[in-house]
Protein backbone atom coordinates (compact mmCIF):
# COMPACT_ATOMS: atom_id res chain seq x y z
CA UNK A 1 0.00 0.00 0.00
CA UNK A 2 1.22 3.40 -0.82
CA UNK A 3 0.54 6.49 0.99
CA UNK A 4 -0.25 10.03 -0.59
CA UNK A 5 0.12 12.90 1.98
CA UNK A 6 -1.72 16.24 0.39
CA UNK A 7 -1.54 19.73 1.37
CA UNK A 8 -2.82 22.67 -0.69
CA UNK A 9 -3.03 26.18 -0.16
CA UNK A 10 -5.68 28.66 -1.70
CA UNK A 11 -7.18 32.05 -1.71
CA UNK A 12 -10.62 33.22 -0.99
CA UNK A 13 -12.16 34.54 -4.43
CA UNK A 14 -15.33 36.05 -5.31
CA UNK A 15 -17.36 34.66 -8.60
CA UNK A 16 -19.10 36.98 -10.06
CA UNK A 17 -20.51 34.14 -12.22
CA UNK A 18 -21.88 32.43 -8.74
CA UNK A 19 -22.20 35.10 -6.66
CA UNK A 20 -20.21 33.34 -4.10
CA UNK A 21 -16.97 33.26 -2.63
CA UNK A 22 -14.96 30.28 -3.14
CA UNK A 23 -11.77 29.00 -1.64
CA UNK A 24 -9.71 28.71 -5.03
CA UNK A 25 -6.87 26.50 -4.94
CA UNK A 26 -3.65 28.21 -5.94
CA UNK A 27 -0.88 25.19 -4.66
CA UNK A 28 -0.78 21.08 -4.64
CA UNK A 29 2.02 20.22 -2.55
CA UNK A 30 2.43 16.00 -1.78
CA UNK A 31 4.35 13.42 -0.55
CA UNK A 32 4.28 10.01 -1.72
CA UNK A 33 5.26 7.20 1.11
CA UNK A 34 5.90 3.24 0.21
CA UNK A 35 4.48 0.69 2.06
CA UNK A 36 7.66 0.73 4.27
CA UNK A 37 7.22 4.46 4.84
CA UNK A 38 9.81 5.96 2.60
CA UNK A 39 9.56 8.79 0.95
CA UNK A 40 9.25 7.80 -2.58
CA UNK A 41 7.73 10.41 -4.83
CA UNK A 42 7.41 14.72 -4.61
CA UNK A 43 4.53 16.51 -6.06
CA UNK A 44 4.98 20.63 -6.29
CA UNK A 45 2.31 22.79 -8.30
CA UNK A 46 1.17 26.08 -8.49
CA UNK A 47 -2.63 26.79 -9.96
CA UNK A 48 -2.91 30.13 -12.10
CA UNK A 49 -6.36 32.00 -11.01
CA UNK A 50 -9.21 31.87 -12.96
CA UNK A 51 -11.92 33.02 -10.64
CA UNK A 52 -9.93 35.83 -8.16
CA UNK A 53 -8.33 38.76 -9.61
CA UNK A 54 -6.02 39.45 -6.50
CA UNK A 55 -4.14 37.39 -3.89
CA UNK A 56 -5.04 38.23 -0.75
CA UNK A 57 -2.50 39.91 1.68
CA UNK A 58 -2.91 37.71 4.18
CA UNK A 59 -2.36 34.38 1.70
CA UNK A 60 0.81 36.24 0.54
CA UNK A 61 2.15 36.68 3.81
CA UNK A 62 1.60 32.99 5.31
CA UNK A 63 2.52 31.36 1.86
CA UNK A 64 5.31 34.38 0.30
CA UNK A 65 3.32 33.59 -2.45
CA UNK A 66 3.39 35.87 -4.97
CA UNK A 67 0.63 36.68 -8.24
CA UNK A 68 3.33 36.69 -10.46
CA UNK A 69 4.75 33.25 -9.42
CA UNK A 70 0.97 32.23 -9.92
CA UNK A 71 0.74 34.15 -13.11
CA UNK A 72 4.02 32.55 -14.80
CA UNK A 73 2.89 29.18 -13.62
CA UNK A 74 0.30 29.11 -16.18
CA UNK A 75 -1.67 25.94 -15.04
CA UNK A 76 -5.53 25.73 -14.57
CA UNK A 77 -6.57 24.13 -11.80
CA UNK A 78 -8.01 20.80 -13.90
CA UNK A 79 -4.49 20.28 -15.36
CA UNK A 80 -2.66 20.39 -11.74
CA UNK A 81 -5.93 18.32 -10.79
CA UNK A 82 -5.36 15.30 -13.65
CA UNK A 83 -1.28 15.64 -12.77
CA UNK A 84 -2.49 15.32 -9.61
CA UNK A 85 -4.74 12.07 -10.16
CA UNK A 86 -1.88 10.39 -12.17
CA UNK A 87 0.93 11.20 -8.82
CA UNK A 88 -1.64 9.50 -6.60
CA UNK A 89 -3.06 6.65 -8.69
CA UNK A 90 -3.96 3.54 -6.37
CA UNK A 91 -2.62 5.09 -3.24
CA UNK A 92 -4.26 6.16 0.01
CA UNK A 93 -5.05 10.24 0.25
CA UNK A 94 -4.28 11.59 3.54
CA UNK A 95 -4.64 15.22 4.28
CA UNK A 96 -4.53 17.53 7.79
CA UNK A 97 -8.06 17.64 8.38
CA UNK A 98 -10.90 17.73 6.26
CA UNK A 99 -10.64 21.70 4.84
CA UNK A 100 -8.06 20.47 2.05
CA UNK A 101 -11.20 18.01 0.76
CA UNK A 102 -13.75 20.92 1.04
CA UNK A 103 -12.20 22.87 -0.86
CA UNK A 104 -11.33 20.19 -3.63
CA UNK A 105 -15.00 19.47 -3.82
CA UNK A 106 -15.39 22.82 -4.27
CA UNK A 107 -12.84 24.14 -7.15
CA UNK A 108 -14.13 20.33 -8.45
CA UNK A 109 -17.88 21.79 -8.57
CA UNK A 110 -16.85 25.23 -9.53
CA UNK A 111 -14.74 23.86 -12.96
CA UNK A 112 -15.97 20.50 -13.45
CA UNK A 113 -19.74 20.57 -12.07
CA UNK A 114 -19.18 17.74 -9.79
CA UNK A 115 -18.10 17.92 -6.11
CA UNK A 116 -17.13 14.33 -6.46
CA UNK A 117 -13.45 14.64 -6.72
CA UNK A 118 -11.78 12.79 -9.25
CA UNK A 119 -8.58 11.29 -7.90
CA UNK A 120 -10.18 10.38 -4.75
CA UNK A 121 -10.59 6.54 -3.98
CA UNK A 122 -9.47 6.11 -0.34
CA UNK A 123 -9.10 8.62 2.14
CA UNK A 124 -7.58 9.30 5.70
CA UNK A 125 -8.12 12.36 7.92
CA UNK A 126 -4.60 12.64 8.86
CA UNK A 127 -5.67 14.99 11.92
CA UNK A 128 -7.54 12.81 13.56
CA UNK A 129 -5.20 9.81 13.29
CA UNK A 130 -2.93 11.74 14.64
CA UNK A 131 -4.45 13.09 17.80
CA UNK A 132 -6.14 9.95 18.64
CA UNK A 133 -2.63 8.18 18.83
CA UNK A 134 -1.42 11.19 20.84
CA UNK A 135 -4.65 10.29 23.05
CA UNK A 136 -5.83 13.96 22.41
CA UNK A 137 -9.86 12.97 22.11
CA UNK A 138 -11.30 16.71 22.88
CA UNK A 139 -12.63 17.08 19.62
CA UNK A 140 -14.18 20.73 19.99
CA UNK A 141 -10.41 21.94 19.56
CA UNK A 142 -8.65 20.64 16.81
CA UNK A 143 -5.02 20.18 17.22
CA UNK A 144 -2.83 22.14 14.54
CA UNK A 145 0.37 20.11 12.39
CA UNK A 146 2.72 22.98 14.38
CA UNK A 147 1.32 21.47 18.06
CA UNK A 148 1.67 17.95 16.77
CA UNK A 149 5.25 18.59 15.88
CA UNK A 150 6.06 19.87 18.64
CA UNK A 151 4.34 16.96 20.66
CA UNK A 152 6.43 14.49 18.84
CA UNK A 153 9.65 16.37 19.47
CA UNK A 154 10.23 17.12 15.45
CA UNK A 155 12.72 20.20 14.69
CA UNK A 156 10.11 22.29 11.83
CA UNK A 157 12.60 24.89 11.59
CA UNK A 158 14.12 23.40 7.93
CA UNK A 159 10.17 23.34 6.93
CA UNK A 160 8.83 26.46 5.50
CA UNK A 161 5.28 26.71 7.44
CA UNK A 162 2.26 27.33 5.07
CA UNK A 163 3.56 25.81 1.74
CA UNK A 164 2.25 23.12 0.79
CA UNK A 165 4.76 21.01 0.12
CA UNK A 166 6.90 21.29 2.93
CA UNK A 167 3.49 21.01 5.28
CA UNK A 168 2.89 17.64 3.38
CA UNK A 169 6.38 16.83 3.99
CA UNK A 170 5.69 18.14 7.93
CA UNK A 171 2.76 16.05 8.00
CA UNK A 172 4.21 12.98 6.56
CA UNK A 173 7.09 12.62 9.02
CA UNK A 174 4.37 13.02 11.95
CA UNK A 175 2.75 10.44 10.20
CA UNK A 176 5.66 7.86 10.19
CA UNK A 177 6.14 8.78 13.96
CA UNK A 178 2.63 7.69 15.00
CA UNK A 179 2.27 4.73 12.72
CA UNK A 180 0.55 1.27 13.47
CA UNK A 181 -0.11 -0.45 10.45
CA UNK A 182 -3.17 -2.33 12.09
CA UNK A 183 -4.67 0.93 13.56
CA UNK A 184 -4.24 3.26 9.88
CA UNK A 185 -6.75 0.58 8.86
CA UNK A 186 -9.36 1.61 10.68
CA UNK A 187 -9.27 5.30 9.59
CA UNK A 188 -8.92 4.98 6.02
CA UNK A 189 -12.34 4.85 4.19
CA UNK A 190 -13.79 4.39 0.50
CA UNK A 191 -15.29 7.89 -0.85
CA UNK A 192 -18.06 6.43 -1.81
CA UNK A 193 -21.51 8.05 -2.15
CA UNK A 194 -21.72 8.18 1.73
CA UNK A 195 -18.03 9.40 1.84
CA UNK A 196 -19.50 12.90 -0.21
CA UNK A 197 -22.73 13.08 2.19
CA UNK A 198 -20.57 13.34 5.05
CA UNK A 199 -18.16 15.59 3.59
CA UNK A 200 -20.97 17.84 2.33
CA UNK A 201 -22.62 18.15 5.71
CA UNK A 202 -22.07 21.32 7.01
CA UNK A 203 -21.79 21.21 11.29
CA UNK A 204 -24.24 24.34 12.69
CA UNK A 205 -24.44 25.27 16.47
CA UNK A 206 -27.92 25.02 18.01
CA UNK A 207 -28.39 28.50 19.67
CA UNK A 208 -32.30 28.20 20.41
CA UNK A 209 -33.47 26.28 23.57
CA UNK A 210 -36.32 25.43 22.14
CA UNK A 211 -35.26 23.50 20.02
CA UNK A 212 -36.15 19.61 20.42
CA UNK A 213 -32.81 17.92 20.05
CA UNK A 214 -32.00 20.31 23.15
CA UNK A 215 -33.04 18.12 26.35
CA UNK A 216 -33.13 20.86 28.91
CA UNK A 217 -33.02 18.30 31.90
CA UNK A 218 -29.71 17.39 31.55
CA UNK A 219 -28.09 20.93 31.53
CA UNK A 220 -26.69 20.18 34.88
CA UNK A 221 -23.56 20.79 36.73
CA UNK A 222 -21.77 19.50 39.96
CA UNK A 223 -19.35 21.83 41.38
CA UNK A 224 -15.92 22.13 39.95
CA UNK A 225 -14.56 22.63 43.72
CA UNK A 226 -16.45 19.87 45.90
CA UNK A 227 -18.45 17.32 43.32
CA UNK A 228 -22.35 17.96 44.80
CA UNK A 229 -24.79 19.15 42.62
CA UNK A 230 -25.23 22.87 41.90
CA UNK A 231 -28.44 24.65 41.28
CA UNK A 232 -29.08 27.11 38.48
CA UNK A 233 -28.98 31.17 39.69
CA UNK A 234 -29.72 33.08 36.72
CA UNK A 235 -31.37 32.47 33.49
CA UNK A 236 -30.00 31.17 30.41
CA UNK A 237 -28.06 33.29 27.68
CA UNK A 238 -26.58 32.31 24.31
CA UNK A 239 -23.96 33.99 23.52
CA UNK A 240 -20.78 33.00 20.62
CA UNK A 241 -22.82 30.21 19.99
CA UNK A 242 -23.01 28.88 23.24
CA UNK A 243 -25.42 28.87 26.53
CA UNK A 244 -24.39 30.42 29.83
CA UNK A 245 -25.60 30.77 33.06
CA UNK A 246 -24.90 31.48 36.91
CA UNK A 247 -24.77 28.40 39.19
CA UNK A 248 -23.78 28.02 42.67
CA UNK A 249 -22.99 24.86 44.61
CA UNK A 250 -25.77 23.41 46.92
CA UNK A 251 -23.06 22.49 49.24
CA UNK A 252 -20.30 24.47 50.07
CA UNK A 253 -21.71 27.81 48.00
CA UNK A 254 -18.67 27.99 45.40
CA UNK A 255 -20.74 30.02 42.88
CA UNK A 256 -19.73 29.63 38.88
CA UNK A 257 -20.62 30.15 35.22
CA UNK A 258 -21.92 27.23 33.15
CA UNK A 259 -21.70 26.72 29.90
CA UNK A 260 -23.63 24.58 26.82
CA UNK A 261 -22.74 24.07 23.04
CA UNK A 262 -24.68 22.12 20.98
CA UNK A 263 -22.98 21.29 17.74
CA UNK A 264 -25.13 19.47 15.24
CA UNK A 265 -22.45 17.19 13.31
CA UNK A 266 -22.85 14.61 10.82
CA UNK A 267 -22.69 11.89 13.19
CA UNK A 268 -25.10 13.09 15.53
CA UNK A 269 -25.18 16.31 18.24
CA UNK A 270 -21.91 17.00 19.73
CA UNK A 271 -22.48 18.33 23.45
CA UNK A 272 -19.75 20.40 25.33
CA UNK A 273 -20.25 21.30 28.60
CA UNK A 274 -17.49 23.35 31.20
CA UNK A 275 -17.20 26.08 33.89
CA UNK A 276 -15.24 28.94 34.47
CA UNK A 277 -15.25 31.13 37.96
CA UNK A 278 -17.60 33.77 38.17
CA UNK A 279 -16.52 37.18 38.95
CA UNK A 280 -18.23 39.89 40.81
CA UNK A 281 -18.41 42.39 37.60
CA UNK A 282 -19.80 39.65 35.55
CA UNK A 283 -23.49 40.98 34.89
CA UNK A 284 -26.89 38.82 34.50
CA UNK A 285 -27.01 36.91 31.38
CA UNK A 286 -29.79 38.23 29.03
CA UNK A 287 -32.92 35.76 28.83
CA UNK A 288 -32.92 33.55 25.70
CA UNK A 289 -36.07 34.03 24.35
Amino acid sequence: MTYVILDLEWNGAFSKKERRFINEIIEFGAVKLDDSLNITDRFSMLVTPQIGKRLSGKISELTHITREELETANNTFMHVASKFGKFAADSVILTWGQSDIHALMENFEYYAKSSNVSFLVRYCDLQTYCADMLGIYDKSKQMGLLTCAEALSIDTDKYELHRAGDDAELSAVCFTKLFDAEKISEYIEMCDAEFYRKMSFRTTYITDLQNPLVDRTKMIFDCPKCGRPAIRKSVWGCKNRHFKADFACTSCGYEFIGKFTFRLKYEGLQITKRTAPKKKEDKKTTPES
